[in-house]
């Protein structure tokens, strides 16, 4: 008998872009832009688009009458698998759209979680995106099957009669429970682990996605992380061992780029993954300079920020893609606004030298430059500043060693505790004599500086 071997069609879904804009709304000049990108991330092929602007959407169809019927036109010529929303639509839209048009309707928070789940690689980006996805479709639970015949009781998992779809939310509430408490273990150790390695100074690269953010960390740390020209290439934090002149080992984090309208859903789950970003000493804010919507792009950055509770960290701004811009018009627009950027191609290697000479700068905001007395049989205190500071020089005396050394500003309490004595070098505390005195001047002046003015998980050390 011949074998029989059955057709399996490998082509892309063909997707139709669809996008409602109201009237307080900001419209870039190409509105689905970004919508197409993500189509396009998910592996769609997009093969149509339409727009309508409405005072409000309505409350059946999201659309009006007269576009749910262009789209259900388009659907049926280009026999179209899915209408994609860069709108966020309730349960009873996207059942009335899929039954009005014949075709499978999922709107920009749904495809953004497709994105991620494809994406994740490790166990806690996955703990992350599975929270994030059940939380998104606990309320749109769908019937899936044709009866409602109720079941009989079990024994500690339902009341008598109850039907398929109320086990059904039962058992993914029981699992968002048990997600939480898993990720919040994850958090905790994530945590422990970024604490642990406060030895050394942390820089955090932030950005909107596809800005070029793991380009420029392999520019600066030759770490060969994965890099590619698509949206939420980055999904897990890596951490690699950067070498900043002046400084030494300093450690440089990779995160997940961000978005505009990111599901708050999704924010509150990746909150371990952004850990490193939380306990930074300083963030790279990277913003692509040569795209035409730059500065609403750096807006949403600041908002996921603002979320997260980290706006107020020390940020440098680093306009990257400069190799992209074909008018310096452009760029000049964008430094108008933002005088304090740094210009970068992380591409072609260009304005690199100044980013890290802003880098070392920012730093040092961080940092005392002192001379230390310590009693030579204080080898538990030599040793902590070998360790926590930079050691400029050593001088043996018969009576004292004197260690000139930089040393981060929250690792001082031992060097305040222990040393015979201290003399801040640092011109903005001035020369004291003994410890008492350096308390003294150094509570007397902030020495914490403002943030650049803006107006607006593998993270296995490598």
């Amino acid at each position: 008998m011949r074998e029989q071997h059955q057709l399996r069609d490998d082509s892309p879904e063909r997707s139709i872009l669809a996008r409602l804009i109201l009237p307080e709304q900001v419209v870039e000049a190409d509105p689905l832009e970004e919508l197409y990108g993500l189509a396009t991330t998910a592996g769609t092929e997009v093969v149509d688009e339409l727009m309508q602007r409405l005072t409000r959407p309505n409350h059946g169809t999201f659309l009006g009458k007269g576009k749910v019927e262009e789209l259900r036109l388009m659907v049926e010529r280009h026999d179209a698998d899915v209408v994609i929303f860069d709108n966020d639509l309730n349960p009873a839209q996207v059942r009335n759209l899929e039954k009005a048009i014949d075709a499978k309707v999922i709107d920009r928070t749904e495809l953004i979680l497709d994105i991620f789940a494809a994406g994740a690689r490790t166990y806690e980006a996955r703990l992350a995106i599975e929270l994030a996805q059940l939380e998104y479709s606990l309320p749109r639970l769908k019937r899936m099957w044709t009866h409602l015949s109720r079941q009989a009781m079990g024994v500690g998992m339902r009341g008598p009669g109850e039907k398929q779809l109320e086990v059904d939310r039962r058992l993914a509430q029981k699992r968002i429970h048990d997600l939480k408490e898993e990720l919040s273990k994850v958090e905790r150790r994530r945590e422990q682990q970024v604490q642990a390695r406060k030895e050394a100074p942390t820089v955090s690269l932030v950005g909107y996605t596809n800005a070029g953010k793991s380009t420029l960390m392999n520019a600066l740390t030759a770490a060969d992380v994965h890099a590619a020209d698509k949206l939420f290439a980055t999904l897990d934090t890596r951490t690699r061992r950067w070498q900043l002149p002046g400084w030494g080992t300093v450690l440089l984090s990779d995160t997940v780029g961000f978005i505009r309208d990111l599901p708050h859903s999704l924010v509150a789950s990746f909150k371990s993954t952004l850990e490193e970003t939380r306990q930074a000493d300083l963030l790279l804010h990277v913003a692509d300079a040569s795209s035409p919507t730059v500065f609403e792009q750096i807006s949403a950055v600041y908002r996921v920020l603002e979320e997260l509770e980290i706006e107020e960290k020390d940020t440098l701004l680093v306009l990257n893609k400069i190799d992209a811009i074909k008018s310096s018009a452009v760029l000049n627009r964008v430094l108008d606004r933002y005088p304090n950027a740094i210009p970068v191609s992380a591409k072609s290697n260009t304005g690199l030298v100044p980013l890290i000479e802003a880098v070392g700068e920012a730093l040092g905001r961080e940092f005392f430059d002192l001379e230390v007395d310590v009693a030579p049989s204080d080898g538990k205190l030599l040793a902590y500043l070998a360790a926590k500071g930079e050691v400029l020089s050593r001088k043996y005396g018969e009576e004292m060693v004197t260690i000139h050394v930089r040393v981060p500003a929250g690792a001082m309490g031992p060097v305040h505790r222990d040393a015979v004595a201290i003399r801040y070098m640092d011109e903005r505390l001035g020369k004291t004599n003994d410890n008492q005195s350096a308390e003294d001047e150094k509570s007397s002046i902030s020495i914490d500086l403002p943030s650049v003015p803006l107006s607006d998980s593998s993270s296995e050390v490598a």
